[in-house]
């Protein structure tokens, strides 16, 4: 059991001022569960917990009731009603059975007056307790915000197996009838394939968000050699969908770092997404230019451009816009490849139209 004269917050008080604090003190019983105090209730004095533990709790918006701190013997709880007189900003509860000194408001407030010292104890504890609450509240903010991400991405994840897998299992009964022709069967063959492989995308999409750095497997490659082989392995997929992939003139014969196999999935993202954006038909241009220090390449389209609202969040987990299917992920992932590599990735739209996404990598050290 604490008796007033141990508690850290009144140890510089004089012994004539500790006698008057002694005096006012009423002691109050509480049975584990009970309200002490409710959030909003008038601030009428400050307590000090005898014996037993006390919890303070508040509604935080947009957040559930948040636990801000548990009060333990000698500790002290209250002490914002003693230098404001507004309404509790957080209710206290006993987490057990519960024994506290209730201390006037207008009592504590003369002992500060008089004592420098007394205010300085006081306002220090003030000081570490709202940093206890910052403290608290942030770790509860990231910890909703993870759960939120991992919602978020459950859900897509889900959303976008189901299509695939629904498309599937009625295309696999659609070959398996008896009286199923040939052609029927090759085409329901077809679609089964595309749906394999779009599952195979969202499988590789979700590892190439969660690897870490590869850097282990960067090796020089020649970057126009690269870029030509990655063009014609495109082609083919692109005509399919009245879709033109153009190379603007020649690119200089100069060799990257790179991790070839990563950097291949930047340059598919980037043309699949500018693909969507050109569900008619278009034209891809891909195009670099070279300075001193990095190699900046260009992938340009002719479809309607970024809208406003995704702007500021092209590169973000999850953000979508106009797409019927994906995880949303191919952009961050692009923005950590390239990040990974050295070098940094940004999009803007094309006065003439179209959007343009643009990374750079940087020049091997001379």
């Amino acid at each position: 059991m604490v008796e007033l004269e141990s508690v850290e917050l009144f140890g510089r008080l004089r012994p004539e001022e500790m006698a008057a604090l002694r005096q006012v003190a009423v002691e109050r019983v509480f049975a584990t569960g009970q309200e002490i105090f409710r959030e909003g209730a008038p601030g009428d004095g400050l307590y000090v917990v005898q014996e037993g533990r006390v919890e303070i709790a508040g509604q935080v918006q947009p957040h559930p009731r948040l636990v801000f701190s548990n009060i333990g013997p000698g500790g002290v709880f209250g002490e914002m009603a003693v230098i404001e007189q507004l309404p509790r900003s957080a209710g206290a509860t006993a987490a057990e059975p519960t024994t506290v000194y209730f201390l006037p408001r207008a009592v504590v407030w003369s002992l500060i007056e008089r004592s420098p010292a007394l205010a300085g104890v006081f306002l220090q504890l003030i000081s570490r307790r709202l940093r206890e609450f910052n403290q608290h509240y942030l770790q509860e903010v990231v910890l909703a915000e993870r759960l939120a991400a991992v919602g978020r991405f459950a859900r897509s994840i889900v959303h976008d197996l189901k299509n695939p897998l629904n498309i599937i299992s009625l295309t696999a009964e659609m070959y398996c009838q008896p009286e199923a022709p040939p052609a029927l069967r090759a085409t329901a063959q077809g679609r089964i394939q595309k749906q394999v492989g779009r599952i195979n995308d969202l499988i590789t999409d979700i590892l190439q968000f969660s690897q870490g750095d590869q850097s282990t497997a960067r090796v020089p490659v020649s970057y126009a050699v690269f870029i030509e082989q990655l063009a014609a392995e495109l082609r083919p997929e692109l005509e399919t969908k009245s879709v033109r992939l153009d190379l603007e003139a020649s690119f200089p014969a100069l060799k990257l770092i790179l991790d070839a196999n990563r950097l291949r999935r930047v340059f598919i993202n980037l043309v699949h997404n500018a693909t969507d954006a050109m569900p008619s038909s278009g034209t891809i241009t891909l195009r670099i230019r070279q300075d001193a220090r990095e190699v900046v390449t260009e992938i340009a389209d002719t479809g309607s451009g970024i809208a406003p609202e995704m702007q500021e969040k092209l590169f973000q987990p999850f953000a979508t816009h106009g797409k019927g299917h994906g995880t949303g992920l191919g952009l961050s992932i692009c923005k950590k490849i390239v990040e990974d590599h050295g070098g940094r990735i940004w999009a803007r739209n094309d006065p003439a139209g179209g959007a343009v996404f643009a990374f750079s990598l940087p020049l091997p050290a001379q």
